[in-house]
């Protein structure tokens, strides 16, 4: 059987990824390394960790043992909020790449806004503007930034974010945060991108994937709803990083390239959009997460 072909999408600064990745979010580290070597085999080449989740080890372990050049596969990963500042962010670099076992990190991002403490966001970024200028990492970028952080972060960076990882799904659209990301030349990548964080109850009990839209969309293409999703997301220029540990699902994720969405069922799974975050609100102060620092490589 051949491998699909993926497309990529290029950031802002010419380096390219490809449209889907595996997310290792909740992963537990005894089940990462099998999810990532399940991937790879799969065809995927770009996997998505943070600091924060605790399995970047284990995502190194299986790059390594997939016998897949290094240089085929984007890695990306995040500092936590505990290591913002200029000096804490360049070290928590080092944390990062000592676990995953590298020299140079393709994307890293900046995990959450540090809201109370905004002056230390900047200086994490500014750290990572340097790494980029030293040729550490490839690309830099932001996660859980909204348009109004935006307009405070932007005016204070000399580099625009290649991305910016948002939750994204059909049933939070988020449509001002991608406008602002597009007019900035910032890929938006779309974390929780089936509504897997979440489900909405109330007198119409659903979640997306027993969505009756979603469902009949995905009957007349032969697909289940979790790839009419993938597929709407891409189709509409955003990068996708679904997370499974089962091999088969982590398979028919991959499975999206051989159909497309018509406007009219892009219309209607946009039309779905209940305005509701299901992870925390990034413009409040979150003091729980700074009990969570990131231990030594």
């Amino acid at each position: 059987m051949n491998e699909p072909i993926v497309p990529h999408f290029t950031l802002n600064n010419d380096v390219e990824i490809p449209a889907i990745g595996l997310g290792v979010f909740q992963t537990p580290p005894a089940e990462t390394t099998a999810a990532v070597l399940a991937a790879l085999e799969t065809g995927y080449r770009h996997i998505d960790t943070a600091a924060a989740y605790g399995n970047e080890r284990e995502v190194g372990e299986a790059i390594r043992r997939s016998g897949i050049a290094r240089a085929e596969v984007i890695i990306e990963t995040k500092l936590w909020v505990t290591d913002y500042g200029y000096d804490a962010a360049l070290h928590a670099f080092d944390k990062s790449a000592g676990k995953l076992g590298v020299d140079v990190i393709d994307l890293l991002l900046l995990h959450q806004p540090r809201v109370e403490d905004f002056a230390l966001t900047v200086a994490a970024y500014q750290a990572l503007e340097q790494l980029l200028a030293d040729g550490r990492v490839r690309a830099i970028g932001v996660s859980n930034f909204t348009p109004a952080i935006l307009a405070r972060f932007l005016p204070e960076v000399a580099v625009v974010p290649a991305v910016n990882q948002i939750e994204l799904h059909p049933y939070f659209t988020q449509v001002a945060n991608v406008g602002v990301n597009t007019a900035a030349d910032i890929l938006t990548q779309a974390w929780s991108p089936m509504g897997g964080i979440t489900h909405y109850y109330g007198a119409e009990a659903t979640s997306t994937f027993t969505d009756q839209t979603l469902a009949s969309i995905g009957q007349r293409h032969g697909k289940t709803p979790a790839q009419v999703m993938l597929r709407w997301h891409i189709q509409q220029g955003r990068q996708v990083i679904p997370k499974s540990t089962r091999k088969a699902r982590i398979a028919e994720n991959f499975d999206i390239f051989d159909f497309s969405l018509t406007d009219d069922e892009l219309a209607s799974i946009d039309a779905l959009d209940k305005g509701v975050r299901g992870g925390p609100d990034p413009e409040q102060p979150q003091p729980g997460f700074l009990k969570r620092p990131i231990p030594e490589a």
